[in-house]
This record gives C-alpha cells, structure tokens and sequence, in this order.
C-alpha cells in the first residue's frame, strides 16, 4: 500500500484577502467527510499572513492536516503568459501547479473557495478516473445559457452539454505530469487567447473526451435564473458562480454557506464585508457580468475561432512534449548515453545477413537504388521547408582532407544525417568525387534489423553500418571499418550514443568513435550542428528548426601517445571544439542540471 493511499489531497488557491472565504468552503468538507480517512489540504497563495494561518491552523479537525504552500517560484516563472480579466485573478490558475509540485499524488481534489460541500468528500475522491484526465460534473451556465453554451459549441468546438465545470474538478495528477498537461496550457496560451471562461475553457479543450462525468448532485450551481437540478438535501456540493456570492447578496442556498461561515473563527471578518456591500457595488457587479454576456457576443462574431483555425496554431504534440520532459528527466538524472525515444525492437544481426563494404552486386544495386530514392527524400523535404539548412561552415575541412576520416555530430534529430550529408554533397561536387569518396553512417542494430517499408529501405542499404549484438558480426564491422577508413572514406558516427530531440547542448561522448579513427589511423573531423527557430510550424507543433552546420578542423592523432592516449586526447579535444561553438551561438555557458543538482 502506498504511503498515501489512505490520505486524501485537497487543493485550493487563494491570497490573503480571499483566505477567509476559504476558510469556510474548508469547514464544510471537514464537517461532513468520512472519519474513514485522513486528509490533508493545501492551501496555494502567495501572500497569506501569519494571523490569517494562526487562526486556520485553530479550526482545523483530527482527521485533517493543513498547510500552506507558497508557489511563488512556479508563479514567477509564467505570471507574464497569465491572462487576468475582472473577477479572475492568476491565483485562478494555481490549480494547473498540483501535479508538478506534489509528484507524491496520483489523484488529488481542486475545490475553488466559493464553494460549499455538504457531502462527503471522500465519495467524490473515490471515483475512478482510469485513463481519464479528469473527474468533474457539467458546467450549468454553459447548457442553461444559450449565450455561454453557443459560445463553447461556436468557438471551442466542444459539446455544451460535456463541458465540465473547473472550480471543482478530480485532478489525474499522474496522466497530467506524464502527458505534460502544463505545458500544453501553457502553449494554448501563446497560440490562441479564451476570453470567457479562460482557465476553463484551456482545461475543457485540453481534456476533451478525457472526462469521468460525476453526477450534478456535485455540482449544483447557485447564480441568477438557473435551474436548480436537485432538492436542497440532495445537494453534495454547492457552487455559488460569478456574481451570485453569499457574501455580496442573497442568492440560492446563501443560508447553508452561512451556516458553515458560522464555524469559522473568520465569521465577524466575512459579517463585515457582507454588511459593506452597497447597492452600488452590486450594480458594479452586474454590470461585470453584463460584461461577460458582451464579451461572449463578441467572442461568437470572431472569425479566428479556436474551432476555425486549430489546424494552423501550432498546438504543440503531446508526444514531443513527452519526450522534452523525459529529456529534463534524463539530463537531470545523467542519464546521457540513453535514448529518450523508445528504439524499435531489436533483432541480433549476424554475418552473412550485412555486406558492409557493398561487394556483391546486389548489395550495390540496391544501395544505388537507395541513394537515389534518398536524394529524392531529402529534396521534397528541404522543399517543404521541413528540413532547412541555412549556412554551413568550414566545408574546407572536408574537402582539404587527404585521408578516410570520422566525422562525429550531435543527435537531435532522426534524419539529420541528411544535413551532412548535404555538407558531405557540397565538399565533393563530382560524381567522380564521391565514388572515391563515399559517406557512410554507423546505425544501431534494431535500426537495420527492425525497421519496414521506406525508411528501413534506407536503414539497410543507404551506405548504413550497423552494430551488432554479435561478437562475430562486429568484428566483420570492425575489420570492415577498417578498410572503408583506408580507402579515404568518410564515415559518420554519434559519439553520444543517444538522440535527444532538438536538445542543443553537447552532451558527454563515449569512445567508441575515437577507437575506431584511432586504429585506423585517421583523423576525426567535430561537426556541431545549431539551431534556431524558423518561421514554419512543423506537424507536430514546433518551429522547424534551422539548421547551421559547423565543420572545424580535424584533429589527427597524435604519433607521440600510444592508442590508449590518443582516444582520450581525441575525445577531449572534440568536446572541446563542440562547447566552443556552443557557447559562442548561444551566447550562454554550458552547463548541465546534473551539476546543479550535485
């Protein structure tokens, strides 16, 4: 059993002002939820006093546990992309913190402090969410207002019958660290602006068919003309929307949030500001809401709805999200040398299945017909713009060379091999040039083994050399490698031995690739590649990146140092060459998190 099996989270966002409404809302779960648990509730702000928490702290009950939890870091580093509009303040968007800051939970309750619950809490917690974002109950003013259920229909393209209400909502905390439901708020911010309910309507889209619809009885919602779905009684949680706060006026089920306010050490504090509403400040209230109603108008006129121009806002993969948490993961953890994208399955390759030296006319033909269906490959992709090269430097250093070499790059990127060998194309310009010369690539074994249709096509035979888990079969490779090195070949290699995806900092080399010039005796040619955003928006919501080539100068062994040596001084100096280029295009010095971590 885990440590928290029998604790049930509950989250709430407010600042020191709002606290005393909070504070009520928190009365009335512990009131009425089951002794059968325990729980504890957070308490997420940025300012509130310590009298405020001293008095919180008095009223709390044996089976709760309270604390309050400063999320000024997490705050600081999005305030600036927080849209803020009348009665939303960013304290609204504090519930998109929970799974990041508390990993310890995999499910957790979100109750925003105008809320009542005189059911029990325990038995909204215990519905099972699977593989569902979230648990939530249908927002009333979206299917009884025809104007707010339009918009959600018109604008969004959601149904205004599944349209759940954010102010109380059972988070999957587990699904949305893994599907990195943060970040893909945070980018529907930058890309498209919700103007009504903002917070909720990034949550509604986000979720969308990824709800456990719980029953109204959860959400009865006290506003205006709105219907009322259950009997008083029948109530289990009572939300008091908008306008229609117990606190400012007389509304629907006032009496049952008074009669909690009463329990709280903060009654005479909220008897006060009931008793300084005045009859201008109500009207300030409606004409708030009169607002809402002429934004929503204005927002159903809009021609750029989410609905209309989805397919052009770069709204970013879940899967690629996925893969840059992973690669925090890894970093931080120095897990370099591992890839973050699952490999294909791999299959032990054996000797006679690989001609690596291409000697059979087979193996030529169909290397030739790969190399030209390749070439034709890699010319729609740089006329797509999905492949964009914009400068490459010191092609001198390859087209100077008087001997085979290694030429070593960094792996971001499942094809940008076809970027060097752009640069490989560019150094030898003849036919002529490049029979003498060939460019060959080092693969993974499950890479040659495991991949169909074109691209294992290309795997196979595209001037590939595979590893293999077959000690018979590498020294074929070896010996090979050899040979292709003696003739003057060029042969491409990944020293860090795994890709990261678009991932711009050197990571730490293995040796691999510095025996292999070694033995052969020939140098080792760094290539760096760097990146910058391009103006195109990939399928997977991303920039395409641009791509600058850095070709430096090779590095020969060193015929004072005995083989041992000269890997280690080859390797060195070829990390070297890669921080170099890094720190001066990014104008930043290389660090890792591993360090900052140690």
């Amino acid at each position: 059993m885990k440590m928290n099996d029998k604790i049930i989270p509950i989250f709430f966002a407010c600042d020191n002002k709002y606290y005393k409404f909070t504070a009520v809302t928190l009365k009335s779960i512990m009131e009425n939820a089951s002794k059968d648990y325990n729980y504890k509730a957070y308490i997420l702000n940025v300012d509130i006093d310590e009298e405020n928490k001293k008095l919180a702290y008095e009223n709390i009950s044996d089976n709760f546990e309270l604390e309050f939890v400063d999320v000024s870091s997490y705050y600081n580093s999005i305030k600036d992309k927080l849209p803020v509009r009348d009665y939303y303040t960013k304290t609204t968007y504090f519930r998109l913190f929970i799974a990041e800051m508390f990993k310890q939970y995999d499910k957790a309750i979100y109750i925003d402090s105008d809320v009542i619950v005189p059911g029990d809490i325990s038995e909204f917690y215990n519905h099972e969410l699977g593989n569902n974002l979230i648990g939530g109950c249908t927002e009333q003013a979206m299917e009884q207002i025809d104007l707010f259920g339009t918009y959600v229909e018109k604008n969004l393209g959601l149904d205004r019958h599944k349209f759940f209400n954010a102010g109380h909502i059972l988070i999957n905390c587990k699904l949305f660290r893994e599907e990195c439901v943060l970040e893909q708020f945070l980018n529907l911010l930058n890309v498209y602006e919700c103007k009504v309910t903002q917070d909720e309507d990034y949550l509604n889209i986000i979720c969308f068919n990824r709800v456990t619809w719980i029953d109204n009885a959860w959400n009865t919602e006290s506003f205006g003309d709105l219907k009322i779905l259950c009997k008083p009684e029948e109530a289990k949680m009572i939300h008091y929307l908008m306008w229609g706060k117990p606190w400012k006026c007389d509304s629907q089920f006032s009496d049952i949030w008074w009669k909690y306010a009463k329990m709280t050490p903060f009654y005479d504090q909220v008897l006060a500001v009931r008793n300084s509403v005045t009859e201008e400040s109500l009207k300030k209230d409606m004409e708030g809401y009169d607002g809402l109603v002429k934004l929503a108008n204005e927002e159903i006129q809009r021609i750029d709805t989410f609905v209309n121009c989805k397919s052009k806002l770069g709204i970013k993969s879940v899967d690629r999200l996925k893969v840059l948490r992973k690669i925090e993961e890894y970093e931080l953890e120095g897990k370099f040398d591992q890839d973050v994208e699952q490999d294909p399955p791999s299959k032990e390759l054996l000797p006679d299945q690989v001609d690596y030296e291409r000697k059979k006319i087979r193996s030529k033909i169909k290397t030739k017909f790969a190399y030209f269906l390749a070439r034709k490959f890699l010319n729609k992709q740089m006329k797509e713009q999905n492949l964009i090269i914009k400068e490459i430097k010191g092609i001198e250093n390859l087209k100077n060379l008087d001997s085979g070499a290694i030429l070593t790059s960094n792996h971001f990127n499942a094809f940008e091999s076809f970027a060097i060998q752009v640069a490989y194309e560019q150094a030898f310009e003849t036919s002529k040039a490049r029979k003498k010369r060939r460019f060959f690539r080092v693969i993974r074994e499950g890479n040659y083994t495991s991949f169909g249709g074109f691209y294992g096509l290309l795997m196979r035979n595209c001037y590939t050399l595979p590893l293999s888990s077959n000690t018979k079969t590498m020294v074929k490779f070896m010996r090979s490698m050899n040979k292709l090195l003696q003739k003057g070949n060029l042969v491409l290699v990944y020293p860090e031995q795994s890709m990261w995806w678009n991932y711009r900092k050197p990571k730490p080399l293995k040796k691999g690739a510095f025996q292999f010039a070694v033995k052969a005796n020939v140098p080792v040619v760094p290539i760096f590649i760097t990146m910058e955003d391009s103006d195109k928006i990939g399928p997977d919501g991303f920039k395409v990146q641009e791509y600058t080539i850095h070709i430096s100068e090779p590095i020969y062994p060193d015929k004072n140092k005995t083989n041992i040596e000269n890997v280690q001084y080859i390797m060195d100096k070829n990390y070297e060459v890669w921080k170099e280029i890094y720190e001066s295009v990014y104008h930043t010095k290389l660090e890792y998190t591993t360090q900052a971590r140690a």
